[in-house]
């Protein structure tokens, strides 16, 4: 069924406002732990668990809930995990204990997940036109709640203390459900669709070894920042191994391994977000550390200074969904990726002794790169994707994104890990232009596998 152009806004407001929920309740957490952890007499250390466990749960769940979504139907799994989200808003604020309110916080990360898988397959299977600006819409939403979910967090908390910022969830939770029963179309019933098949079809032991092996691996990422826990890394290599090895066997797996070798595109897509999102994360995090720390700025006046960068992604990021429809993914991708590198250069060359028009200027056109490669690649790996794994590419592909912001973390602790000084932020920019090399060499392989194809 396709949607009609009278019925797009309505059904792609029902996408966005679900799927906005899971960057919403990623960043606007940072300014309620400070509350939280007097509230429950904990170190900084546990109560930061709040933020590492919904990374580690996101990144297993996205693709998890989106294969469910491609066996059990998309609507239901979007509108299921908007339940999961409800769970939590309505139960942390009664939460009686951390470990308590810690459940709930994963409750909020699962549901949360489900949801953005679905809602591309969701796209994809009913928008055919201009599909690349529908998906920018999502990286719209996606973006300002990124940019903004500490400023709005902070307003929350000073009006209803750290429980507001489960409660706001529950406007566009109600939003999201009721358009979404009444715009999406119901779920084909699909042959042979019974449970006994349906759970042979999802692979738990290869699901099993995939969750164990990522939550490994990026625990041991984490640990960077502290003492690294280098048996984590091995047993999370070890668990992958077994996993890869498993899905080469099995019938049907969860993941087709052998998609990422006869599928090319879509694996360069995928290596290409994660260093776009190395990229920008280290600006993200390290950028407001380094105005207050070293430059002695307000918050405030660090968060406005941001907005030059999340703005302008903002702004490009419906352009680019036009670009794309117009004349595809890959001039975008190109363009998106020299503008990260030739920021990068910025950064290094002249940001530390420019004025704040100079430093505004230069965070804009890294900003205008960040939006072109966020919606591009997104529009690239559902082109590239096959039409019934559209959901499990879908939440591999934020996956990428939690990788690509947890290496980011790795790189910021080793360089601003005791202070903060105008030398370790030239480091920083020195790293990011190889980054962005990498980012640009990527361009340049998807552009020729993507010609090949065609």
């Amino acid at each position: 069924m396709m949607i009609s152009k009278k019925s797009r806004v309505v059904f792609l407001t029902a996408v966005a406002s679900g799927t906005m929920l899971n960057p919403l309740n990623s960043s606007m957490i940072s300014l309620a732990l400070h509350s939280i952890q007097h509230e429950f007499d904990l170190s900084f250390t546990t109560v930061s668990w709040l933020i590492s466990s919904f990374y580690l749960a996101s990144a297993v769940a996205q693709p998890v809930t989106g294969k469910l979504g491609d066996l059990l139907g998309r609507k239901n799994m979007f509108l299921f995990g908007l339940i999961l989200v409800a769970i939590s808003a309505i139960g942390a604020p009664f939460a009686p204990t951390f470990m308590a309110l810690l459940f709930m916080r994963l409750f909020q990360s699962i549901g949360s997940s489900a949801i953005y898988p679905s809602g591309v397959g969701l796209i994809r299977s009913h928008i055919h036109e201009r599909q690349a600006s529908a998906l920018a819409v999502l990286s719209i939403f996606a973006s300002a709640m990124t940019a903004l979910g500490p400023t709005v967090g902070g307003f929350l908390i000073v009006w209803g203390g750290w429980p507001a910022i489960f409660i706001v969830n529950l406007p566009f939770i109600l939003i999201s459900f009721l358009l979404g029963m009444y715009m999406f179309p119901k779920d084909k019933k699909r042959e042979g669709a019974g449970w006994k098949v349906i759970f042979r079809r999802l692979d738990v032991p290869g699901i099993l070894l995939f969750a164990g092996g990522i939550i490994f691996l990026l625990s041991f990422l984490l640990s960077f920042s502290t003492t690294p826990h280098y048996a984590e890394g091995v047993i999370g290599l070890l668990l992958l191994g077994g996993f890869i090895w498993r899905e080469l066997k099995v019938q049907h797996p969860f993941i087709d391994i052998r998609l990422f070798k006869t599928q090319r595109s879509l694996s360069a897509v995928y290596v290409q977000f994660i260093i776009l999102n190395v990229f920008f994360y280290c600006l993200f995090f390290g950028l407001p550390s380094y105005f207050q720390d070293e430059m002695h700025l307000s918050v405030q006046t660090s968060g406005l200074i941001m907005l030059f960068m999340s703005g302008m992604s903002i702004v490009v990021s419906p352009i680019t969904g036009k670009w794309i429809d117009k004349s595809g993914e890959i001039l975008p991708i190109l363009t998106g990726a020299f503008l990260m590198t030739a920021g990068a250069v910025l950064l290094t060359a002249f940001f530390i002794q420019a004025p704040m028009i100079g430093k505004g200027l230069i965070l804009s056109v890294l900003g205008v790169g960040y939006g072109l490669g966020n919606v591009a690649l997104q529009a690239a790996m559902l082109k590239t994707s096959p039409p019934d794994m559209t959901g499990t590419s879908s939440g591999l592909f934020q996956t990428c994104r939690y990788l690509g912001s947890i290496l980011s973390s790795v790189i910021l602790g080793i360089l601003f890990g005791k202070e903060i000084t105008a030398g370790h932020f030239s480091m920083l920019g020195t790293i990011l232009i190889i980054v962005g090399a990498a980012s640009l060499l990527m361009a340049f392989r998807f552009a020729k596998l993507m010609k090949a194809a065609s």
